[in-house]
């Protein structure tokens, strides 16, 4: 803590106009009068020819703000991990999207989310943890330095009571592949758990044992049989004051969408599909919908329960890297890659 609120005294002191020098005196306020931490100021972007190369360690330290405590946690961090196929939506900015509901429609508190709870056998170990929900074992990890204290929780919790069956409070991490036909792969991040100790919570009343709450874009993707419900990450001016400062791989990492396949068979409103014979304006609506669902581990894919909401054609405000951003972050990993290799040679 102590350490960021040096950081963002620095920059207060080096801000180069009055506007600059407002914002971060407001960050600074409001970093004192909270228990988490905001993200690092990352270095200068390195130059194609000389790029900085950091361990994944390092790259995982400050590819994204901290999330918030388990039981109160940001809602939208699935969208962090999961591959993203050719954009079909348009860019409505370089880094950031999404409208106010307009006149004709009931304003909601909507913003894009993904989370969920699961109960299953919990198999934890540094090489790689598993949860088994049915007969199928799936990938449980965390992100470093971020949520490495809920694993440390909840591996105290199992030595404690010797019960390997445990309710997990998760985000869902769906990964695509380039080819259609080759099936979506399921991982869950742990985000908290239910231990014997466990106190009431909102979305402990919310859902059931393997039950989500989804809000995000109801439309299909290219690398996807099954319509998705995308969750992208939620706008705030932090993140976006983060985001103007983060290296181009940073930024996209952060920014990187997730495609949750749903099955919706009655949806009141059809799922988008992009048709490249036409223009953008002539495009179908895209619809952003809140909705729980259940997941059936025989298939890997996620059931419509019901809707918390009604579908509204205004997202709420977003952040999204632009085309420009992922070929400017390409160039900068390519680059580093080619450099560590010619480094590798040289030794």
């Amino acid at each position: 803590m102590s350490e960021q609120i040096e950081k963002i005294k620095q920059l207060i002191k080096t801000a180069t106009n009055s506007k600059q020098k407002a914002m971060y005196q407001d960050l600074l306020v409001k970093l004192e009068s909270e228990s988490d931490e905001l993200p690092p100021s990352p270095a200068k972007p390195p130059s194609p020819a000389k790029p900085i190369l950091k361990s994944k360690k390092q790259q995982a330290a400050s590819s994204s703000p901290p999330p918030e405590p388990a039981e109160t946690a940001a809602p939208d961090e699935a969208s962090g991990e999961a591959a993203e196929p050719p954009q079909e939506l348009s860019d409505a900015s370089p880094e950031s999207g999404g409208t106010e509901p307009s006149a004709d429609e009931p304003k909601t508190d909507a913003y894009f989310q993904g989370i969920g709870i699961i109960q299953g056998e919990v198999t934890l170990t540094e090489e790689g943890s598993t949860v088994q929900l049915g007969n199928v074992q799936y990938p449980l990890f965390y992100l470093p330095n971020k949520r490495r204290y809920a694993y440390e929780a909840l591996k105290k919790e199992i030595e404690t009571t010797g019960n390997l069956t445990q309710r997990l409070i998760v985000y869902p991490k769906i990964l695509h592949f380039p080819k259609k036909d080759q099936p979506h792969k399921v991982a869950f991040q742990l985000v908290g758990f239910m231990g014997s100790q466990a106190s009431a919570s909102q979305l402990n009343s919310e859902l059931k044992d393997g039950e989500f709450k989804f809000s995000g874009l109801w439309q299909f993707i290219p690398v996807c049989r099954f319509p998705c419900i995308t969750v992208l990450r939620n706008f705030n001016q932090e993140r976006l004051t983060w985001i103007k400062q983060a290296e181009a791989p940073q930024k996209v990492k952060f920014m990187k969408a997730s495609h949750i396949p749903l099955l919706w068979r009655d949806s009141p409103v059809k799922p988008f599909r992009f048709n490249p014979k036409l223009k953008k304006e002539q495009q179908a609506q895209t619809y952003f919908v809140q909705v729980k669902a259940r997941f059936i581990p025989e298939r890997d894919v996620f059931e419509f329960i019901e809707q918390f909401h009604e579908p509204i054609k205004e997202a709420p405000g977003f952040l999204k890297a632009s085309k420009k951003l992922k070929a400017e972050a390409l160039k900068v990993l390519s680059a580093a890659k080619q450099l560590e290799e010619s480094t590798a040679d040289e030794s």
